[in-house]
């Protein structure tokens, strides 16, 4: 491996690490969503046709996502007094016994009560978050210009440019840059927008079986099954979870039939991992898991989405380096230079 590689693979651990560090994964990844979507909307024809689809689709998204949050900061408690209170019910009178591991919590009634209160809690504690919330959107608003700037002209250096000379250091190490940065983008549109595709199959056959079933609150879990479902192996287990338990205010058996429906969509899922992705990206769960753990430890829930694209990324640097590549020493060609 040269000098100029072994150096552009230090500055992108060093980034990685400080976007860890510094808790820019809102930054990083809507620029890297930002950039996805603008070659996706482009359509392969003139940049401007895809920056104006972006900057429109942009608007909409937003438009949308203000109105879910509306709806949802209103509709998440309904769904908490209603669920809760019916799954809580049927656990006692099946006469299902629940390890009461909590010193306050003795018997069915104090379960309620302590879960209506945590999700209360936790819904009108999010105004206290409002200088954290407002940072995180400048964070994603800087990285949607950024993705239209690096969409416009990703250059690293200026032709131009007097002080760079042909062949440096410098202007080689940025051409090893150039390549590990688009190795990184990649990975991240081919694991988001498998992704991406799975979970919108999953909400569309999720939402004919709620329409179906005679569901109340139809717009935001649909949409919370779609943002869950961007979420590797954890996001299922979230809209699962939500899913089965609404499925109670209508009835046990409506909950159970939800359970079964869920089972036989996620092994549909699996088929379709195979079909989609293939045997591109191909990690044990086990490793995907510990990924997801230490990425939301570090960055949050952008920790959690980045985490399988980091992965990968990682997987397909190593296999592009056999280990005699690594210890040999440089070529001549790069030492003259």
């Amino acid at each position: 491996m040269s000098k100029p590689a072994r150096i552009s693979y230090a500055i992108v651990a060093l980034l990685l690490g400080l976007v860890g560090m510094l808790h820019l994964a809102t930054l990083a990844l809507t620029t890297l969503f930002g950039y996805f979507a603008l070659r996706q909307l482009s359509f392969g024809r003139s940049k401007t046709f895809g920056v104006t689809a972006y900057i429109i689709a942009v608007t909409l998204i937003a438009y949308g996502l203000f109105y879910f949050t509306k709806r949802a900061y209103k509709t998440l408690p309904e769904i908490a007094d209603a669920t809760i209170p019916a799954v809580v019910n049927f656990a006692e009178k099946q006469k299902i016994e629940l390890p009461f591991a909590w010193s306050n919590v003795t018997d069915y009634a104090d379960l309620k009560s302590l879960a209506l209160n945590e999700v209360k809690d936790k819904v009108a504690s999010l105004g206290r978050y409002a200088r954290a919330a407002f940072l995180q959107f400048a964070m994603l608003i800087i990285g949607l210009v950024v993705a239209v700037s690096l969409f416009v002209s990703a250059k690293w250096e200026v032709d131009d440019d007097p002080d760079v000379v042909k062949g440096s250091l410098y202007s080689t190490v940025v051409r090893e840059l150039g390549i590990r940065f688009q190795t990184f983008y990649s990975s991240f549109a081919k694991v988001i927008g498998a992704q991406i595709t799975i979970s919108a199959i999953n909400t569309l056959l999720t939402a004919v079986f709620l329409i179906w079933n005679g569901y109340h609150y139809i717009m935001v879990i649909i949409v919370l099954t779609f943002l869950c479902g961007l979420l590797p192996i954890i996001g299922n287990i979230m809209s699962n979870t939500l899913i089965v338990g609404v499925g109670f205010t209508v009835s046990p058996n409506v909950a159970l039939f939800a359970l079964i429906f869920l089972v036989v969509i996620h092994k549909l899922e699996y088929f379709l991992n195979s079909k989609i992705i293939g045997d591109r990206i191909k990690n044990p769960m086990w490793l995907t898991l510990v990924a997801l753990v230490i990425g939301e430890k570090l960055m949050g829930i952008p920790g959690m989405i980045l985490a399988p694209v980091v992965l990968h990324y990682i997987k397909v640097e190593a296999s592009r380096n056999k280990i005699s590549d690594v210890v040999q020493e440089e070529p001549e060609a790069v030492k003259a230079a």
